[in-house]
């Protein structure tokens, strides 16, 4: 556990420059004092550690120092062998580089530790083809040379055009300031900043992608995460239909399948549990709910509720 915690500490220090003991402590979970002591054996076995003295004072590492850090214990080097070849490898088309890092990890390891992970992780699977019910993800391939004209852009600060078909458009060329790449469930989005404003790229639609020398007009930090959070709230509430629905507990998934976001869940007194989803509009919430028949109940918009009583009884009359 402590030798996990010095290197921890190493990692800390070469990311983020100098620290205080107190920030340490918060970052490790442990006590200043423990710190201090983890400190001084850092520098008892050569790392050079230093400390600087006063009000913006901490603990830092000299400048330039590298040092290799192959210390996996058994669970780290589980989680590589068996996450990284998963969805992961997809992810901002950086599958070729993670295949080289893990190859890398791998030979770094002792071979008696290698062959007890490497029979572990095959006992793991992440993210298989289908599930239990033969459903294949959807998944949106991205050129790997569009993908990376557009990571390159993201990650040096620069403009970028895009040739980008939005949908029932006939694409055309825009220039962006890109802010970041987010993926969800095997999808990309861009985001980026047009003449100022928030704008949203699926990834799939960009034909083409260039990189521009100038650099790109944008926050120089930014909250990817909450970022992406407030974008998503935005689009949930532009022109979509809230439906408040009970559902089958054993045909909850197959809902949550035909919906575009789910806004609240809460158990039902029956056993049923409410939800509150997000549908495109009101044919789609429509066709949704009528897929799962007797199963779920729309339980408003009443406007929901009158067009599949009028659809159930249209049909039940010609089958009378």
């Amino acid at each position: 556990m402590r030798a996990d915690r010095l290197v921890s500490l190493v990692l800390l220090l070469r990311r983020h420059g100098r620290m205080t003991a107190d920030r340490l402590a918060r970052e490790l979970e442990v006590s200043t004092s423990t710190v201090l002591r983890d400190i001084e054996a850092l520098s008892t076995a050569g790392v050079p550690v230093y400390a600087e003295r006063g009000r913006h004072g901490g603990y830092a590492l000299l400048p330039g120092f590298r040092t290799e850090l192959t210390g996996l214990n058994h669970d780290e080097t589980l989680a590589l062998l068996s996450a990284g070849p998963g969805r992961g490898e997809r992810a901002f088309g950086l599958g070729p580089a993670l295949a080289s890092a893990l190859r890398k990890v791998v030979d770094a390891l002792p071979d008696a530790h290698l062959a007890t992970a490497s029979d572990a992780s095959r006992r793991l699977l992440v993210e298989p083809e289908t599930d239990l019910l033969s459903r294949w993800p959807v998944t949106e391939d991205v050129p790997a040379t569009t993908m990376a004209e557009v990571r390159s852009a993201v990650l040096t600060g620069r403009r970028l055009r895009l040739l980008y078909a939005a949908t029932g458009e006939t694409a055309r060329w825009r220039t962006v300031d890109p802010v970041g790449v987010v993926t969800v469930r095997d999808r990309a989005y861009l985001l980026a900043l047009r003449s100022g404003a928030d704008r949203t790229y699926r990834m799939s639609r960009v034909l083409a992608a260039e990189s521009l020398p100038d650099p790109a007009e944008r926050p120089d930090e930014v909250d990817l995460d909450r970022l992406w959070r407030d974008r998503c709230a935005r689009f949930l509430a532009d022109g979509h239909l809230t439906v408040l629905v009970r559902v089958d507990p054993t045909r909850r998934d197959d809902l949550l399948n035909t919906a575009v976001a789910v806004r609240t869940e809460q158990p039902g007194p029956d056993g049923w549990p409410r939800l509150e989803l997000t549908y495109q509009d009101a044919w789609h919430a429509e066709w949704a709910l009528w897929q799962l028949g007797p199963h779920a109940e729309a339980l408003s918009p009443p406007s929901l509720r009158t067009a599949l009583h009028t659809r159930a009884t249209t049909l039940a009359n010609r089958y009378g």
